[in-house]
Parts: C-alpha cells; structure tokens; sequence
C-alpha cells in the first residue's frame, strides 16, 4: 500500500514538472495535464467518482495561482506582456471565471468540452499553417461589444480547470498579436481566472459530505503540495525554452499542442 503511494506521489511530482514547462513555453496554466492526471489518481485511491472532476478541476485552479505568477514574472522579464490589453480583459475575465465556476456544479461540462476540442482543431490548422493574413483583425479590438470574448475565456476555463491560456493565445494570434507577446500576456491573465475559480470552488464544496480529508472545499491540500513547488520551479524552464523557437516554430509547436488536447477531450468526453 505504501509503496503504491510513493508511486501516485511521484506521478503527481512529475506531473507538475510537466505542466510547468507547458505553462512557461505555451503561456497555459498547466490544467490541461494536471485535470486528468488527478482525476486517474483520485480514482486509484478511492475518491467518490460523482466529485472526482470537481476535485481534479478545483486543485488544478489553485496549483495554477502560483504557476502563472511564476510564468508571468519571467515573460515580464522579455517584455512580452500587453498590460493594456490585462487592463481591459481581467474585469471580464474575473467575472467569467466566477460564472463558471457555479455552473460548474451545476451542469455537466461534456458539451463544452466538445465544443472546446472542435474549436481547437480549427485553430490549430490556423497556428501550424501560420500566416499573418489570415488574421481576424490587425490589432485586439477593447471595445465594450467585445467584452464577451474575455469573459467565455474565463467562463469555459474556470470550468475546465484550465488557466484560459490556450483560448487567450489563440485568440490574441488570431487579432495580430505575435505569439511570444500572446503567451507572456496569457500567462498573467491566467491568474485572473485561476483565483477567483478556486475561491469559488472553495466555497462550492465546503459543505459537501462527500468531500476526503485533507481538503479545503474541493480543492486537494495534499495534490497542490505535491503537484505546485514543482509548477512554480519549471515554469522560468519553459519561458527560457520559449525563447529559444522562432515565432513561426512556436506557433507550430503551440498547434501541435492544441490537437493532441482536443483528441484528449474528445476521447474523454465520448468514452
């Protein structure tokens, strides 16, 4: 028994070595590997299966506070980083984040998941075959209309547990901003829907009986020590890589990424 811990307490150490290289080189929070490895281990040691995902999706909001901290500080550090453009989305973004996280216990988010994975695939196509033309839009637009896009970035996110880096990249590339410049900003925006998220999902599962030791609402105490030093340490690892590619080579690289999530989700929406 002792032993099978030790192993589940390694995967999740490198697990967060992982998702913080991610969360540096692609500007993501790292949730994207962090979810489904929690909620496979979660399932070896028992946890209820009707809270699994909401377990998986709350510890992997908090492991990303500190994550895109992390990761932010060091893009900061090239510049790469449109405060104008935090300044205008964060108000949405944070509103978002909270939405969604109440509907989270509320609905089941398998039709989102697939929506998400369609879209991704689509621009994925769009970040592997790279070409300025195929812009929406030379520059992001902040008026007021176009607050509905900050806002589903924080919306379907705060559901999925991810810090919104993959829909705040892909949206930032597709109004003209250079990959490198969309990723470091995508990284402090992530903050801005991982906190209010996991404060949500806090309060959502205070009073759940079902909830295991060792747990502030939904939020594993025990997966964020493990699973966040390791984030916090490799994030810098993955903005030095990010700086080693061409934008072009990352943008691919990004793609690449994109498909391999969106099969993820399909997969484990529809099996």
């Amino acid at each position: 028994m002792m032993d099978s811990l030790i192993i589940l307490g390694l995967a999740m150490v490198i697990t967060g070595s992982i998702a913080g290289i991610l969360a540096g080189l692609f500007g993501i929070g790292g949730g994207i590997i962090i979810v489904p490895v929690l909620e496979i281990v979660l399932g070896l040691i028992g946890i209820d299966s009707s809270i699994r995902m909401h377990v998986s999706v709350a510890t992997s909001l908090a492991i990303i506070i500190p994550t895109s901290v992390s990761s932010a500080l060091k893009h900061h550090q090239h510049q790469a980083i449109d405060f104008k453009i935090i300044k205008n989305w964060a108000p949405f973004i944070l509103f978002g984040a909270l939405f969604g996280t109440w509907i989270a216990s509320k609905v089941h988010g398998h039709t989102l998941a697939i929506i998400f994975a369609f879209m991704s695939l689509l621009i994925s196509i769009k970040m592997i075959f790279f070409k300025e033309t195929h812009n929406l839009s030379d520059k992001v637009p902040l008026n007021p209309i176009m607050s509905i896009v900050p806002t589903s970035i924080g919306f379907l996110s705060s559901m999925m547990g991810i810090g919104g880096g993959t829909f705040s990249v892909m949206t930032l590339t597709l109004f003209n901003q250079p990959i490198h410049r969309a990723i470091g900003t995508a990284a402090l925006l992530g903050l801005f829907i991982s906190l209010p998220g996991a404060i949500g999902y806090v309060i959502a599962g205070w009073n759940d009986p079902r909830i295991p030791e060792m747990n502030l609402g939904y939020i594993s105490l025990i997966g964020f020590a493990l699973i966040s030093p390791m984030t916090v340490l490799t994030a810098p690892v993955g903005v030095r890589i990010a700086y080693i590619f061409s934008e072009a080579k990352l943008s691919k690289l990004f793609g690449l990424l994109l498909i391999l999530m969106a099969f993820r989700l399909f997969y484990g929406t529809l099996s």
